[in-house]
């Protein structure tokens, strides 16, 4: 039996009252969640389990508690489970499920299908057509990443691996810190379903999952500041897993609105780097901001700073399941064997090559500098990472999103997102001066230009919020290839 299953049951004859899985309506226990989830994977099993037994299973759903009792009823009935991020387009999603030869998706909504209960809700499971893909033996999950290109590629994890990570952080932590996590990042996404629902389990905590609509996050992009913060303090939330983004847009609301959070007391913040700077303002918020990293080959999370070990500007300390080489590039490789492969792929073995560049100091704390892909050599002949400079934009509160280039240009330029579009040219000027101030004059902005937001629908982000470099600069050529042009409008 897996590890988190193991814990559900354990936790459930030990604590008999505890709360493991709720939402504003829904209360379950350990033992009632057990309950649920061995009836809802015996009556996948009875309608689907012939010819389609052991095909994995697209999910389709946005965070609901039943979103967490089909995945737990995949880990029972030994069923790959395909995970579907809404901000996927119908062809990624459709990618998604034949690259993986999906034989079932289950959705919400009354849409074609067998109609299938479970939390009280009403879900459609629809039975798939594709053809087998050869998947690595003992593949339990196969999460798919939009990353810097349109075509999703799917890793492979088994749930020995996941729970690695997930009781690795638990470890490293403690289980003290399981009180009620909320979660913000979608379930779809392999950090929260891991380092959020997977260790709040295994350590004994209440996984309060509340629709996106209900806290603000209907459009992840767009987020009704406002609510999100309310919904914090009111569904008395006491740890979170938060994106830099996120971060930020809760510093600023926060600032501005004089709420405070005191009931949080572990806030982890991974998928970017993060600037300092925003980790002081955090701190002077009362937010316990602990920066970590990671990557979807390695089950999300590789390093985290925790209440116990923590190191500003770093992403802490390896957990202790894997091992972390510095190449003579530079690039991070992480070990032993952190995934199975690639769906439709050769099965992987031995490190993983990260494309991160960073450094590991004498205390064992990982420094993250940037993507080896993304360095950029100016015409003066320095290398220079554009995420440290952006991260330094983006600690000042101005500034909602950042770009840096500069490639083989006499000094670097940035495209910036103002925090409000009316807010004027000179605040914004402020806040670049602010940000040089933090860097050596090579690294220094010299010239930047204002543009709206950076737009998903017009590929310019990842799913996860991430710029996308390439269509960016792509979009924003005339200004970039203007070396000698200084612009600020």
């Amino acid at each position: 039996m897996s590890l988190v299953l193991s814990a559900i049951h354990e936790h459930g004859l030990i604590n008999p009252a505890s709360v493991a899985l709720s939402d504003q309506h829904l209360r379950l226990t350990y033992g009632e969640l057990e309950h649920q989830v061995e009836a809802t994977a015996a009556a996948l099993d009875r309608a689907f389990g012939g010819e389609l037994s052991g095909r994995p299973v697209g999910l389709a759903l946005e965070n609901r508690p039943a979103w967490v009792i089909l995945d737990l009823s995949l880990i029972r009935l030994g069923w790959a489970n395909i995970p579907l991020p809404g901000f996927f387009t119908a062809a990624q999603r459709e990618h998604a499920l034949e690259n993986a030869g999906a034989g079932l998706l289950i959705k919400t909504g009354a849409e074609l299908g067998e109609q299938f209960s479970v939390a009280g809700e009403m879900l459609a499971i629809e039975t798939l057509a594709h053809k087998k893909t050869a998947l690595p033996s003992g593949t339990a999950k196969v999460t798919y990443t939009s990353g810097t290109t349109g075509q999703p590629k799917g890793v492979c994890l088994s749930q020995a691996q996941m729970e690695a990570v997930a009781s690795s952080i638990v470890s490293v932590i403690g289980d003290e810190f399981a009180g009620r996590h909320m979660p913000l990042l979608p379930l779809s996404i392999l950090l929260e379903n891991v380092a959020g629902l997977y260790s709040s389990l295994i350590a004994g905590g209440r996984y309060h999952v509340l629709a996106p609509e209900a806290i603000g996050l209907a459009n992840p992009f767009k987020p009704e500041l406002g609510r999100l913060l309310q919904a914090i303090r009111e569904e008395n939330a006491t740890s979170l897993i938060l994106v830099p983004d996120l971060l930020r847009a809760l510093i600023v609301s926060m600032g501005f609105s004089g709420t405070r959070l005191p009931q949080l007391n572990l806030v982890a913040v991974g998928g970017a780097k993060v600037a300092p700077q925003l980790l002081d303002q955090a701190q002077a918020l009362g937010l316990p901001v602990f920066e970590g990293y990671g990557l979807s080959e390695c089950s999300s999370v590789v390093a985290l700073n925790t209440p116990q070990a923590r190191t500003i500007g770093s992403v802490g300390r390896i957990l202790p399941h894997l091992t972390v080489e510095v190449g003579t590039d530079g690039e991070l490789l992480v070990g032993p064997r952190p995934f199975l492969g690639y769906a439709g792929g050769q099965l992987h073995a031995g490190p993983v090559h990260t494309g991160d560049l960073g450094s590991l100091d004498a205390d064992g704390y990982l420094r993250i500098v940037g993507r080896k892909s993304n360095t950029i050599i100016t015409a003066h002949g320095r290398n220079i990472a554009p995420e440290w400079v952006e991260s330094e934009l983006l600690a000042q509160p101005e500034i909602r999103q950042a770009l840096v280039f500069g490639e083989a240009q006499s000094e670097l330029g940035a495209l910036i997102v103002p925090l409000m579009p009316e807010m004027l040219p000179e605040a914004v000027a402020a806040a670049v001066a602010r940000a040089n101030q933090n860097l050596p004059v090579y690294a220094q902005v010299g010239r930047w230009k204002l543009r709206p937001p950076f737009d998903a629908a017009l590929g310019e982000l990842t799913g996860n919020g991430r710029p996308r470099r390439s269509v960016l600069l792509k979009h924003e050529q005339a200004f970039i290839s203007s070396d000698s042009v200084r612009s600020f409008a």
